[in-house]
């Protein structure tokens, strides 16, 4: 009796227990947005993640404790963290600066906030650090780790349930099948989803430095800067993140709703 190379039912099953994840899980919407998605953790769960990594990440490094670029990251967090209302009025917002060669930034759920100093060479302005901080805030305020997670946890439930269907197949043939479905899960739903939240967090940063009051223009002059660097850039297809030239558009699509928002604001810097 000639064996199957290809069992259906591990797939089903685990088709059915991707199903039962996504439906379980907590659903939210977007306060600036109106996108509707849902989260892999409770927001206890990620503020609880979030002070930890906060934690482990500041004992590791040489935090900045005075000085004028401390007393800058301070106060556009404290205007930032006005500006997202009630969707973030349960965070418990710290910000720190870290001395590092690191031109970056990043928000941990729950509002923990780290700059590191390298950032100040491109940002040059209160502005475009503002534009900078407000994007990574939007990534926290979104719950973007928790969507991220949910959606990694049904590629990777869907991927083990191909596999056990595929037991019966000649190793290497499987191998064959499920490097390609790793990289059609990768490039096909993954990454995109990463870009997505990319520009979410774009658009929802630019409303918070608008209502903060410093001129959502800045956010453009911040990523023509990055786009001039001249730092390779991989393939859209293959990045987490859009390209340079693709976010500038984006921004600059962004902007009458921006700029509604700053003159709302008093169009003050």
């Amino acid at each position: 009796m000639q064996r199957r190379h290809f069992v259906i039912w591990p797939l089903l099953i685990a088709g059915l227990i991707a199903g039962l994840k996504y439906c379980s899980a907590e659903k939210i919407t977007n306060p600036e947005t109106g996108r509707t998605t849902r989260v892999g953790l409770s927001s206890e769960q990620e503020e609880q993640l979030g002070l930890q990594s906060y934690q482990e990440v500041l004992s590791q490094s040489d935090v900045v404790q005075s000085g004028p670029e401390r007393e800058m990251v301070v106060r556009v967090a404290e205007r930032l963290a006005r500006a997202t209302g009630n969707a973030a009025r349960d965070f418990k917002w710290q910000v720190n600066l870290v001395r590092s060669t690191q031109a970056n930034a990043f928000c941990l759920p729950g509002g923990k906030i780290v700059v590191y100093t390298g950032i100040f060479p491109m940002t040059r302005t209160e502005g475009a650090l503002a534009a900078v901080m407000g994007h990574e805030m939007a990534h926290a305020v979104a719950r973007h780790g928790s969507q991220r997670l949910l959606r990694t946890s049904l590629a990777q439930t869907l991927l083990v349930g191909a596999n056990y269907s595929m037991g019966n197949m000649d190793p290497q043939q499987r191998m064959a099948i499920m490097a390609a479905l790793g990289a059609g899960a990768q490039y096909g739903v993954i990454l995109p989803f990463s870009r997505e939240h990319e520009t979410e967090a774009d658009e929802m940063g630019l409303l918070y430095m608008a209502r903060a009051g410093y001129d959502p223009h800045e956010a453009i002059s911040f990523w023509k800067r990055m786009s001039s660097a001249g730092e390779a850039q991989a393939p859209e297809f293959a990045s987490t993140h859009p390209s340079h030239t693709r976010r500038i558009e984006d921004l600059e699509a962004f902007m009458p709703k921006a700029m509604a928002e700053y003159q709302k604001a008093g169009g003050r810097q």
